[in-house]
């Protein structure tokens, strides 16, 4: 078995693309994943796969089917979420407030235009490496007139979760 950590873009934002947690922890055990556990409802599980073929298709096709949607999925095995973890180069910041350092998972490696996050940074610093790029947004993400483009400044998608989460989820892993 492998422990995997599962992301999902876009799922419970606004009323739309609704997917109660309850229902995707069963989805997932459906498929025989073991062990499924979610991280608030914001599309974040946890689960052994005992090795299925395609598991991001098997998981993205068994959502559209449930749900009617087809959200962005980011797959990750526990060794992996652990590099993109220990790659922050805003570790201090994290731990003084999670909630001001962001990750960007990304679904490809991807390049960033710096003039035009030059034009929008203020206070924010960002990293970025192939797998996932980093956000310090020293005066919150609700302000960052640069966390807002973001999505659209990455030429691949992409779903970021603040620090409390991502620690939050490797733990949830650990356990």
């Amino acid at each position: 078995m492998t422990r995997r950590i599962l992301l999902l873009r876009g799922v419970n934002v606004g009323g739309a693309n609704r997917l109660p947690m309850a229902d995707f922890r069963g989805l997932l055990a459906s498929l025989g994943l073991g062990n499924p556990r979610t991280l608030i409802a914001s599309g974040n599980a946890v689960f052994d796969d005992p090795g299925l073929p395609n598991l991001s298709g098997k998981i993205a096709k068994a959502i559209a089917a449930r749900f009617g949607f087809a959200p962005d999925l980011f797959l990750y095995t526990a060794e992996t979420f652990a590099a993109i973890i220990a790659a922050n180069p805003y570790a201090a910041e994290a731990a003084a407030d999670g909630a001001k350092v962001h990750a960007f998972f990304l679904a490809t490696p991807t390049q960033l235009d710096e003039a035009k996050v030059k034009a929008l940074a203020t206070t924010e610093r960002l990293h970025l490496t192939s797998a996932a790029l980093y956000l310090h947004a020293p005066d919150g993400l609700g302000r960052s007139k640069l966390a807002e483009r973001l999505p659209r400044l990455l030429a691949t998608p992409s779903t970021a979760r603040n620090w409390n989460t991502v620690e939050s989820l490797a733990a949830l892993a650990a356990a």
